[in-house]
């Protein structure tokens, strides 16, 4: 069974539709893919629902119904959600030591790496899915392969 760790602006096209969105359909709708998130992934989903609202793309009804939906896919375990643990955070420091000055290494970025690496590490995921340019860039360089919804790849 494939193990896919999906950062959250992979998980946030499940729940508002945007280019990559049939993609991510798609993969969870696989019999057999395991879905997995971080904890960093239950806060950062209520910021990216946030800021649809503040940037006018949803109303706060349409914000309601996306939580709803999220939480009750959570409920039924349509992922699994990893917690973080210490050795996700000095994972996450050295990502960025090793990788920040030449790419672009957000914080949070690099915590969500760092959980997807170690579940790689342990044979737990094969891939990383995200729509994020410079986190690819980095994951690769890690030696995770990625799926990009945006890209087909």
């Amino acid at each position: 069974m494939p193990g896919y760790f999906l950062d959250t602006s992979a998980l946030a096209k499940l729940y508002h539709w945007e280019v990559g969105s049939e993609r991510m359909e798609a993969l969870i709708e696989a019999p057999d893919a395991r879905l997995i998130i971080s904890q960093l992934s239950l806060v950062e989903i209520e910021s990216v629902f946030a800021t649809k609202v503040r940037m006018g793309v949803i109303d706060k009804t349409a914000l309601e119904q996306l939580r709803g939906r999220f939480y009750a896919d959570l409920a039924r375990g349509q992922f699994e959600v990893v917690l973080m643990a210490r050795r996700h955070f000095q994972g996450a420091e050295a990502l960025v030591r090793t990788h920040a000055v030449k790419h672009t290494l957000r914080t949070l970025d690099a915590l969500q790496l760092s959980v997807a690496l170690d579940l790689y590490r342990r044979g737990v995921v094969s891939q990383l899915v995200t729509s994020d340019r410079a986190l690819s860039e980095v994951a690769a360089l890690e030696g995770l392969p990625v799926v990009n919804p945006l890209s087909g790849q």
